[in-house]
């Protein structure tokens, strides 16, 4: 199930300090980028999409997810999916197990599970890689891994938080398109936390600094 992104009048602040002012609706399969400088609140923006800002910040507004008010529900419970900058692959599991660790419990029996791992391996196009150790991956394939291990968890939305800036210029291009494609495909309103124009640009949606102030690219 996907849905409709609702920011309405999320604000953050810190002390006396407003940090994050956003009041945006996200359709599914559109990409809102949040731009600024390090520090100016873009991963505390996230945090609170999330469900994991710290105690020092006093939120506001609330964050709607597919008609259901997530606002104050732990992780775990509101359906977000999240992109790092690192592809956190557990080193102890295979590249299948990995995905399948993903895969929501009402997938049961193992010919089941192990369908749906082969699937996502095959859309990533690392069809046979289910038995390789993550270690043997290359960048680009730990980072289509990553994402796919995402989407099995069927988020109703997806967070990314600069998931692309450790990637060497051609392949950044080539993980950002995959990325971007999945995203519009599978129809999930996205969030996007960047620095870089080039990504905001692909996006090709809205850009907003975490304020809620147009970027002109």
């Amino acid at each position: 199930m996907t849905g409709v992104l609702e920011l309405q009048t999320l604000q953050i602040t810190q002390g006396q300090t407003r940090v994050v002012a956003l009041d945006v609706t996200i359709a599914p399969g559109e990409v809102l980028t949040i731009m600024g400088p390090s520090g100016s609140g873009k991963s505390t923006a996230l945090a609170a999409m999330m469900g994991t800002l710290a105690p020092a910040f006093r939120t506001t507004g609330r964050v709607i997810l597919a008609g259901r008010d997530i606002t104050t529900l732990p992780p775990h419970l509101r359906r977000v999916g999240l992109l790092f900058q690192d592809d956190v692959l557990f080193p102890h599991l295979s590249v299948g197990a990995n995905l399948a660790f993903a895969l929501p419990p009402a997938v049961k029996g193992r010919s089941a599970r192990r369908a749906q791992v082969d699937a996502a391996l095959d859309q990533a196009g690392l069809s046979g890689f289910a038995a390789r150790d993550p270690a043997t991956l290359s960048g680009g394939q730990r980072a289509r891994v990553a994402l796919m291990r995402t989407l099995l968890a069927r988020p109703c939305a997806l967070l990314l938080d600069e998931p692309f800036s450790r990637l060497d210029a051609g392949l950044r291009a080539q993980i950002r398109s995959f990325v971007l494609s999945r995203i519009r495909q599978e129809g999930l309103p996205a969030v996007l936390v960047t620095h870089d124009p080039e990504d905001a640009q692909a996006a090709g949606g809205r850009v907003v600094t975490p304020l809620g102030t147009p970027v002109t690219l």
